[in-house]
This record gives C-alpha cells, sequence and structure tokens, in this order.
C-alpha cells in the first residue's frame, strides 16, 4: 500500500472514531483556552485506583496525588506530606501531612489519609508487597507508619499510584469506579468510559490557578489515529507517538516535541514450566534474537537494544553486565540439537517426542512497537527450527495471564524504576512466589542465590551496596536466561504550540498537571 493510501486509511479511521474526538473537521476545536483535549492510550475500564494498576491512569489524568513524588531527576520531593522523618530503629517514619482540601471540600487530614492507605492495602494484594506496617497512627496532621523491617524505598513506594489518596468518606457517595475518586490534583473526573473521559476544575485545589475548566481524554489507542488526531487539531497533545510518526512534528512553530530516554524495559517474561524451562532450550531462544537489528533497523534507532533487566538511562552498571546469550544463531542451534530438538520430517519445525517446538507469544497492540517486536522474533526463530505463534490480548488480561503463567512467552513494557530505584520491579517479576507472596512472578523463576540478595536489598539503606546488589541481581538473570529483554524505548509528549508545559516525565504518570497551560 502506498504511502498516500496509508495516510487516507488513518484519515478514515480517524474519522470513525468521532465519537471520541468531536468528529473529523467538526466540534470545537483544540487550542481553545478553556479546554485541553489530550490523546491517550487508556488501559482502564474504571477508575477505581486499587484495581489493576488503574491508579495509574488516576494519576495521569490529573486527578490523584500522593504523600511524595518523583522530580525529573527521580529524586523523591514532597507532595501531600510536607516533611517527614524516620525513628533511630529505621522501624516508624513520621510525616507531616499539608494542610489543604480534597476537591468536594472536606478537610486533607493525617486520619483521611490513614483510611485511604488501609483501603489499598485492603483491595489490592499488591500494595503487600511494597512494605507491611505493623501500626498506622493519625493525630491531627501527623501520621506514623510502623513497618514490620526497615523499609529503604518508603518514600518510593508510597509515590506509587496505588498510594494516592482518596476521600474515603466520599465512596457513602460517589462509585469511584464510574465516576472517579475523590482526591486532591487540579481536576475532578466529571464523566467516564474506557473511550473517553472528562475532567473538570478542581474548584479547590492547592496547589495554585488550575489553567483549564475542562480537560477532554479521548482514549485513541491505534498509533497513526493519534497522531492524525493531533495533526488535525483534534487534540492539543499527545502521549507517546509512535516512533515513525515523529518525523510528522518537526516544525516547530506547530509543535513541540518533548522526548526522553525512559526508565522503561520491554521484554519478554519467560515461562520455566513450559517449553522453554529447560535451560538450553530457553538460551537457545534468547541466542537467536538480533536485539540489534530489531532496535536499530526495524525501529529505527528509536529504542537501545536490550540486554539487562534494567535499561542504560539508570546508573545500575548496565555496561559492566555480561549478556551470555548475546545473538549468535550458530550457538542457538547448537544448544536446540543439543536439547534434542530436531527436525525429524523435514517440515522446517524442530520436534521432540513426536510433539513440535512450537511456543504462544502473548503481546497486546495498545504500544505500537509490541507486534513488531513479536514479528521479529518470529520471524528469527523460524529461522533456527521454532514456531512461534503469537497471540494479541487485551491489555487488561495481561495481569491475569501474567499471574497465572498462561503463556510461554508475554511481552511487558513496564517502567523499572516507579518508585525510585529498581527494587520493586526485581523483586516482583524474579522473586520466588512462595504461597502467593509474590503474584507478579508467574513465571515460576526460582533462584535461591536470587531470592538471597532480594532479602538483603529490602534492608539495606547504603546507596553504593543498593546498586551492587540489583547489579549482582541482574547479572543472576541473564545467567539464567530468566528473560528476554528486548528493547528500552523512547518516551514522549507531543503538543501544539497553542499550550505550554506539557513534557514527559521519566515516572511515566505525571502526564496532566497543572502547569500545561495556554500559550499566551
Amino acid at each position: 500500500m502506498g504511502k498516500k493510501k496509508r495516510w487516507l486509511t488513518a484519515l478514515l479511521t480517524g474519522c470513525m472514531a468521532a465519537a471520541l474526538l468531536t468528529g473529523c473537521g467538526g466540534g470545537q476545536s483544540a487550542g481553545d483556552k478553556t479546554t485541553l483535549k489530550v490523546g491517550v492510550t487508556n488501559f482502564a475500564d474504571s477508575l477505581e485506583p486499587t484495581e489493576n494498576a488503574f491508579g495509574w491512569v488516576v494519576m495521569r489524568y490529573g486527578m490523584g496525588e500522593t504523600l511524595t513524588q518523583f522530580d525529573e531527576k527521580m529524586n523523591i520531593q514532597p507532595w501531600l506530606a510536607e516533611s517527614w522523618e524516620i525513628s533511630d530503629d529505621k522501624l516508624t517514619w513520621t510525616f507531616k501531612i499539608r494542610d489543604v482540601k480534597f476537591s468536594n471540600g472536606r478537610p486533607l487530614t493525617a486520619e483521611a489519609v490513614k483510611a485511604s492507605l488501609e483501603r489499598a492495602f485492603a483491595k489490592n494484594t499488591r500494595a503487600a508487597t511494597f512494605f507491611t506496617y505493623t501500626n498506622m497512627t493519625a493525630d491531627g496532621q501527623i501520621l506514623k507508619i510502623t513497618t514490620d523491617k526497615p523499609a529503604p524505598s518508603m518514600l518510593g513506594y508510597l509515590a506509587d499510584p496505588l498510594f494516592l489518596i482518596v476521600d474515603v468518606e466520599s465512596e457513602k457517595e460517589r462509585n469511584f469506579a464510574t465516576q472517579g475518586p475523590i482526591c486532591t490534583g487540579p481536576y475532578v473526573c466529571e464523566s467516564f468510559v474506557k473511550e473517553k473521559a472528562v475532567m473538570k476544575k478542581n474548584p479547590n485545589y492547592w496547589g495554585g490557578e488550575v489553567p483549564y475548566e475542562t480537560v477532554e481524554i479521548p482514549s485513541i489507542d491505534d498509533p497513526n489515529t493519534r497522531a492524525m488526531a493531533l495533526q488535525s487539531g483534534e487534540v492539543d497533545m499527545a502521549v507517546n507517538i509512535a516512533a515513525g510518526d515523529l518525523g510528522l512534528f518537526n516544525d516547530t512553530s506547530k509543535f513541540h516535541v518533548d522526548r526522553i530516554a525512559s526508565l522503561r524495559t520491554v521484554l519478554a517474561r519467560i515461562n520455566q514450566k513450559g517449553i522453554l524451562g529447560d535451560p538450553k532450550v530457553r538460551a537457545a531462544f534468547i541466542s537467536m534474537t538480533d536485539r540489534k537489528a530489531y532496535n536499530e533497523v526495524i525501529l529505527k534507532g528509536t529504542f537501545i537494544p536490550g540486554k539487562a533487566p534494567v535499561p542504560p538511562s539508570l546508573d545500575y552498571g548496565f555496561d559492566q553486565l555480561t549478556d551470555p546469550n548475546a545473538y549468535n544463531v550458530d550457538r542457538a542451534k547448537q544448544l536446540l540439537d543439543e536439547a534434542g530438538w530436531k527436525d525429524t520430517d523435514g517440515d522446517g519445525i524442530r520436534d521432540k517426542d513426536g510433539k513440535p517446538l512450537s511456543v504462544d507469544f502473548i503481546i497486546y497492540n495498545s504500544r505500537a512497537e509490541l507486534p513488531i517486536y513479536a514479528e521479529a522474533v518470529q520471524a528469527d526463530a523460524k529461522k533456527v527450527g521454532i514456531d512461534v505463534k503469537v497471540k494479541s490480548v487485551d491489555y487488561n488480561l495481561l495481569d491475569k495471564i501474567g499471574i497465572n503463567g498462561e503463556y510461554d512467552l508475554l511481552i511487558s513494557n513496564i517502567t523499572t524504576a516507579n518508585t525510585g530505584d529498581p527494587e520493586i520491579y526485581l523483586n516482583w517479576y524474579w522473586r520466588t512466589n512462595v504461597n502467593g507472596n509474590n503474584p507478579q512472578n508467574g513465571s515460576g523463576y526460582s533462584n535461591p542465590e536470587y531470592d538471597a540478595l532480594c532479602a538483603q536489598l529490602a534492608v539495606e539503606f547504603d546507596r553504593a551496596k543498593r546498586r551492587q546488589l540489583m547489579i549482582d541481581m541482574q547479572q543472576i538473570l541473564l545467567n539464567d536466561g530468566a528473560a528476554l529483554f528486548l528493547g528500552y524505548p523512547e518516551t514522549n509528549i507531543v503538543s501544539s504550540t497553542k499550550i505550554t508545559g506539557a513534557i514527559m516525565h521519566p515516572a511515566d504518570y505525571y502526564w496532566i498537571t497543572s502547569k500545561i497551560k495556554p500559550a499566551k
């Protein structure tokens, strides 16, 4: 299909999405000084912040705030907590809560914060994978949290969207899932369906002027349609324009492109209990993937070739780590031969005991690069006699699939340092899951040496020692072939010059803020 036809197809697709975007050529144009329009991909079908990872959306849409936040260098800063201190025994944290109001006018007290945190722990078992507390008390604006063991990353944990602060009392009169929670951010939910959200100005916002009366947020999962919506003026800004479309926004008189090296890793989790449970087959599978070509050629250099769990944008030893399964097709074939997989019937696919060497690769389509990676892996696998079946699922099924281990390979685009450093990420996906204590690790990966380092890291406050522990943990994962690390993306926000203040933050949940304003 020619370039012109492709764009005509994208334009028609955009017009068919009229209900989401207010129509092709119709309705109120972007750039209105009272309404901000933001094109996004939305994975949440509710705004209940404790369901799945939907708290990310509540924060991204300008509603939710946490006790702490990250600055642009991923340093911890105060947010709803003005200040804090830790006891000498490193177990009790004391927070001074900011004297402000929720959007409904109720005061933000330490008791309200306590109720919100308790709600998060009660409703989502993932909360306890960050930290567990033995006591929590509130007195005026003073909140005290005592943990069962030292929690060096506590301030980073509390910046995670799971712990955004909601007015629990308002749940008596409001359905958080369909109407959005009452929080303290600059905007309040007026209406929400998965396809489109509408926010209104918070009349009680504590952080200065709220620039817009209304924020309209259509969910435009197709990246071509999202780019067209921004080009045509249907939206003022769009999050994560596909790499191939960024060149459309080079006119700096019309658009501002803010792109950064992200904290994300695109990886395929490997089920250790299935056909890839054989270390030789797993090593062969990783070795046959030409990750340099995927990222530098197919994705046009907008991704860094994958090697390690933590991206090179973070200082956790990327260059000093060794990948024993670096690209080597001859080695991959030899390992498969040694594992007893041969092509006995001449169909191009290896087999063993009458069973073909076939794996299921689960992906989701809302991130443009994921199908591209999967197809590239599929093509390389065929060259060494492995049949890769790519299966696309809705994003909301990923959590269940990941926990239950219902895959051979499961692709994910994961923020590796959403709590300030990669501890939680390295814990969740590879620390041994014993009796459901670590449900995110559905792959079945288990290594006692790795678990011991996890335990040391959990109580280590010294930053240099923490760094070395995480380097050592990564090397173990690489030696074990625990996952296929495909690449590290850039991330971006592209905005019309009719607005200012739209930036992409390394912590991928500060999208819509009060700093985004009409240009003067």
